[in-house]
């Protein structure tokens, strides 16, 4: 017996124009990304619960502001959600940045799915070793050495003023519309340094186009285990790196953010879903809907907390 899609499960009024066509995850970065990888896992798990395509839809852009909003303004029918990251959801909210929504009411959390260390990440034949000779150089030419980010009030955006602060050095940034061109404008030398996800980072390392000079965690990740975190080069407590929820846009009924939810979870512990963890040395998740919203709270606090110390402005 054919399962019926989300719209025919739950047979609310007024949507019956959204059957036969697919519905879509928003990402808000270009491809290559674990933000995209993500939806990428998710997207064939939703589909096979809710009987219906699910597609993924790549809109870059404002460090994925473009994307949010999109969501932010949908109708709550289940037919458009996004791929949340922090900045969207927790920095431009911390830093006061003026948005086409309200974060705090525009989504409705469904689960975060992962969250996922950083590295501090230069040319593969750059001439720093770790993260003090980068600052040294820093310090002794200010504003020489650029960053890449996925834009500004990125994550990446709030790590490199970060890192420059803590060293006491200057350097210049540089927004991109996602982490993969970033780690290809380092490896060809128009970039010095990013600090980025392991999953987007690593087939570069790998084959030598790009080197970690340090871990953005608490602890040395698993698939670099000897590059020392930033904490025992010297920087007290630094650890910036990213997470990722689906959400919905808010009212969304509780009953199809439940099956969204354990669809996230199944996604999770399938074999793809366990080999985008593993290459990304991420840790996965898959929480309650309550407990994501919390999650954002604590987040947007911590960065707050962060930008302030930084200096971050939210134009950049």
């Amino acid at each position: 017996m054919k399962r019926r899609g989300l719209l025919g499960a739950f047979a609310l009024p007024g949507l019956a124009h959204a059957e036969g066509r697919p519905a879509r995850i928003l990402v808000g970065f270009a491809p290559g990304g674990l933000t995209d990888i993500l939806a990428r896992v998710l997207a064939p798990v939703i589909g096979a619960r809710l009987g219906q395509t699910v597609v993924v839809e790549n809109r870059p852009g404002a460090a994925g502001i473009i994307a949010a909003e999109a969501v932010a303004k949908a109708p709550p029918d289940g037919q458009l959600l996004l791929m949340g990251h922090p900045t969207a959801l927790a920095i431009a909210p911390a830093l006061g940045q003026t948005l086409p929504f309200d974060a705090t009411r525009a989504f409705a959390p469904v689960s975060l799915l992962a969250i996922q260390p950083h590295l501090l990440i230069v040319k593969g034949n750059a001439p720093w070793s770790d993260a003090p000779t980068l600052l040294a150089d820093g310090r002794a030419r200010p504003g020489e050495i650029s960053y890449g980010s996925s834009g500004v009030a990125s994550v990446q955006h709030v790590a490199g003023e970060a890192l420059g602060a803590a060293g006491r050095a200057r350097f210049t940034h540089v927004p991109y519309r996602g982490s993969a061109p970033t780690m290809v404008d380092i490896a060809g030398g128009q970039l010095g340094f990013a600090i980025d996800g392991v999953g987007v980072a690593a087939p570069m390392i790998e084959a030598g186009q790009l080197k970690a000079i340090g871990a953005s965690h608490t602890r040395r990740v698993a698939r670099f285990p000897e590059v020392p975190t930033l904490i025992e080069q010297g920087l007290t407590g630094f650890a910036i790196g990213s997470w990722f929820g689906l959400v919905a846009p808010a009212g969304l009924p509780a009953a199809q953010i439940a099956v969204l939810q354990v669809a996230c979870v199944e996604a999770l512990g399938s074999a793809d879903g366990q080999r985008a963890l593993r290459n990304a040395s991420a840790e996965g998740i898959g929480s309650s809907p309550a407990a994501f919203a919390e999650w954002i709270a604590a987040e947007t606090a911590r960065y707050r907390a962060l930008a302030a110390a930084a200096g971050v402005r939210p134009e950049g």
